[in-house]
């Protein structure tokens, strides 16, 4: 009887949960990733409250935390949902403990917070922890469907540019050696079941490391000419000569083209790094990095194709890494702003 009652009450709201949802595949849009490692940061009400201030209709939350979910509740916000790493191997090993933690970081919100997606992980491939992703996605995809929620929550994994082998030229991205099987395997089941790859993507972190090459206008979106050409494809800025390689990747690896990326992190710093990390680089990286987005052009491998994505992040951190780590923040904990940046409605 209790599970008639069920069916019958997501049923109820399905409409209402279909109206206010959209299909990953249609967005062109800037949301931003809701860091917590701070000892100084405002409670989630007073944070809901700034992005709902800004028309940020979307935001990352690293992992299950029933204060920030509640207060997301009602506010319109989508909101992409991660597990702890440290959950991986018990998520891979039972799915009794993934069904368990649907029931408690789904079920008790889905009627009024739209969860876009479940990354089971962040950035553990390649690492310890990487082989258990893939059967902690299959476990976690298997539990949702066994709720008969009323609206589909894809699930998939995020990992940094280190998956990489090659990523230059972007026509010849490809993933590493070492790691090819675990991701075939996991984009085989991206495309069967018509999930993202969550990416984060990081032209800082490209050019600090490589800024004899890479010019720093072309990191930062301020180049008016072509910096690489690849074949037919014409690069302007670093962000989609990155965003391209990961496709191609995904292509030699099984996806073909219908898996498609989404950028789960990327951003500037605006201190600690000398000419480099300073407010108006951040400034005009982030500023850049959403009117690209927003215009809807897509990358050159990719034209036309919306591209959804998250700064990172709302706050300076004080509990990260000392230096650049702690400097990512579009606001300080106090919830002025680091430099002011444009959300397009």
């Amino acid at each position: 009887m209790a599970q008639l009652c069920f069916f019958f009450f997501i049923n109820a709201v399905s409409l209402l949960l279909f109206l206010q949802s959209d299909s990953y595949t249609e967005s062109a849009a800037v949301g931003v990733n809701y860091g917590m490692l701070g000892d100084n940061l405002p409670p989630p009400s007073q944070v809901v409250t700034l992005l709902k201030s800004r028309n940020i209709t979307r935001c990352r939350l690293f992992a299950p935390n029933s204060d920030a979910l509640s207060a997301l509740q009602g506010s319109g916000i989508e909101v992409i949902l991660g597990t702890l790493n440290q959950d991986l191997p018990q998520l891979a090993a039972d799915v009794s403990f993934a069904r368990n933690w649907v029931s408690t970081n789904i079920i008790p919100y889905f009627q009024t917070v739209h969860f876009r997606y479940i990354s089971a992980g962040n950035e553990v491939i390649p690492g310890d922890l990487a082989a258990y992703v893939f059967p902690a996605i299959q476990n976690l995809d298997q539990a949702l469907r066994e709720f008969q929620l009323p609206y589909n929550i894809p699930v998939s994994t995020t990992v940094s540019t280190a998956v990489l082998g090659t990523s230059y030229p972007p026509s010849q991205g490809e993933f590493a050696i070492d790691i090819d099987s675990i991701m075939r395997s996991i984009v085989g089941f991206l495309a069967a079941n018509g999930s993202p790859f969550l990416v984060n993507v990081y032209p800082y972190f490209s050019y600090i490391y490589d800024s004899t090459n890479i010019p720093l206008d072309y990191a930062l979106f301020n180049s008016s000419q072509v910096v690489v050409r690849d074949g037919e494809l014409e690069y302007k800025n670093l962000f989609d000569a990155i965003t391209d390689a990961v496709y191609s990747a995904l292509e030699r690896a099984g996806g073909g083209t219908s898996v498609k990326v989404v950028v789960t992190e990327s951003g500037w710093p605006s201190k600690e790094n000398g000419d480099t990390a300073t407010i108006e680089n951040a400034w005009m990286y982030n500023n850049k990095l959403i009117e690209h987005v927003s215009g809807g052009g897509g990358t050159p491998k990719r034209p036309g194709e919306g591209i959804e994505a998250y700064l990172f992040a709302i706050f300076n951190e004080d509990l990260k890494p000392v230096g650049t780590e702690q400097n990512f923040g579009l606001y300080y904990p106090n919830t002025t702003e680091v430099y002011h940046v444009d959300f397009i409605d």
